[in-house]
């Protein structure tokens, strides 16, 4: 990966530069960039104040928070507990507005547009303004999102070293907490044919030895997560992929994770990230329930959960909510990344969830596993290519935290009303007693089936009602 990037940006994959576009930065607003101290003294969002609770705000109001009250409790926790929000550094701090068709729209100005140690220190004092401003108390981040890669391994860990150094430092000045942080193991050339499940055994040692610091990265700040998103684990062909070779490794190099976490004594939550494809034609981690299988067959399902990003749920072809709801009722829910997608365009768009039926039910899981602890609702969102003003980031976060808000308000009611739990126990109420008994408990046998069905005849028709369902939570929402 380049060094420097004050005369190119790259096209951004989840943040991450790539292709190369001329800048949209002068050298004049280079200049101004460079010229703004390191100090904490230096106010990035000037004419942004920390965002109040407002209740009764007007419509044209949108630099406050008009359903999200952190301390206010709601069916026994207050409201951050249950949220628990996060913003993501790459879209939000390293997002230029690129996209396959043009060259970056958004610029900020404390970033000079170079991959030095002063331009990231200067970065990271922003969202550091920027969280605290908003009010969430968690990030999340890639390792090459914040810090330089360097002209080998050693100097990229010592910039990573350096960086967040000064994160700590941040972290606990400003009162917030790391929610996770991850490897990116999908941009850089050497991973063109993925990481953990490279046909090449040198790719796959480097893989492992980026892990291994960013395993100790998220020690040092105390992480209560750390994600593995496979963005290029998977193939374009089959024609020259062993596939069990691939995912015995993919294992393997799971192990020998869970390994190096216990041997220096990380406490955080490993987390798998489902995706069906993008940017490989076949993602290995498809959803919720391919990778459930997946830990399950390879005997990691005791030290591993999910982190389901919806957007991806979508692209598998599943519903908003589908693998949040799969993964929680097997017991694997460990985190979300809060964030939509258009189902008409057919790629991961990152977009702010902004409905409030989708993250009902979406809280509705949450709560039914009583809180996502030590996850959270991470925003793995960015302001649209055309929403190039700082309040766009302010505004769109605001708007993402007051729909889960309200959908968490809707979900306890929904929940506490009573009245769809009850519709669901009377519909499978023919397995309380008799051969459902039998068939829920596991002990039927196909002849006992034979001579109920002979006894009872025919089942009557049941109708399942789907649109009173849907009725019942539109009252709600």
């Amino acid at each position: 990966m380049q060094r420097n990037r004050s005369v190119h940006q790259r096209k951004e994959v989840k943040g991450i530069p790539s292709v190369e576009y001329p800048s949209v930065m002068s050298s004049p607003a280079r200049k101004r960039a460079k010229k703004q101290a390191d100090g904490d003294e230096v106010e990035f969002f000037k004419g942004i104040s920390k965002v109040p609770y407002k209740p009764d705000a007007g419509p044209s109001d949108v630099l406050c928070y008009k359903h999200y009250n952190p301390a206010e409790v709601i069916h026994g926790k207050t409201m951050a507990d249950w949220l628990r929000f996060s913003v993501c550094y790459w879209h939000t701090f390293r997002g230029v507005g690129l996209d396959p068709f043009g060259g970056p729209t958004i610029t900020r100005h404390w970033d000079d547009g170079s991959e030095s140690i002063e331009n990231a220190k200067r970065r990271l004092r922003a969202a550091f303004e920027f969280l605290s401003k908003l009010g969430v108390k968690y990030w999340t981040f890639h390792d090459r999102d914040l810090a330089p890669e360097g002209a080998d391994l050693e100097e990229t860990n010592r910039n990573l070293d350096e960086i967040t150094d000064l994160a700590k430092e941040l972290m606990e000045k400003h009162g917030i907490k790391l929610l996770w942080n991850t490897c990116n193991l999908f941009a850089h050339p050497r991973f063109m044919n993925g990481a953990a499940t490279n046909p090449d055994a040198h790719v796959v040692a480097y893989a492992a030895a980026q892990v291994k610091k960013g395993l100790e990265i998220g020690k040092k700040l105390g992480a209560e997560n750390f994600v593995f998103w496979g963005g290029r684990e998977g193939f374009q062909s089959l024609l020259n992929t062993d596939v069990l070779a691939e995912l015995t490794h993919a294992a393997n190099f799971f192990k020998m994770a869970v390994d190096y976490k216990e041997k220096i004594g990380f406490q955080g939550q490993l987390l798998i990230e489902p995706k069906p494809k993008e940017p490989t034609r076949h993602q290995y981690d498809y959803d919720a329930m391919t990778v459930v299988g997946f830990l399950k067959h390879f005997g990691l399902s005791d030290h591993f959960k999910i982190n389901v990003e919806p957007n991806h749920t979508m692209l598998a072809g599943h519903s908003y909510e589908h693998d949040v709801v799969m993964a929680s009722k097997f017991g694997m829910l460990g985190s979300v990344d809060s964030n939509t997608g258009s189902p008409d365009l057919g790629w991961d768009t990152d977009q702010f969830p902004m409905d409030v039926k989708n993250a009902t039910l979406v809280m509705k899981a949450v709560i039914e596993q009583d809180g996502i602890a030590p996850g959270g609702l991470n925003f793995d969102a960015k302001v649209r290519r055309e929403s190039t003003c700082l309040e766009d980031m302010f505004i769109a976060h605001i708007g993402a935290m007051d729909t889960f808000a309200r959908g968490l308000r809707a979900a306890v009611k929904l929940i506490e009303g009573g009245v769809m739990k009850m519709m669901i126990a009377d519909r499978y109420s023919s397995f309380k007693n008799g051969i459902g008994a039998k068939i829920a408990k596991g002990n039927a046998t196909f002849e006992e089936c034979e001579e109920y069905i002979k006894k009872a005849g025919e089942p009557k028709q049941i109708s399942g009602q789907q649109e009173k369902y849907e009725c019942v939570l539109n009252h709600y929402v």
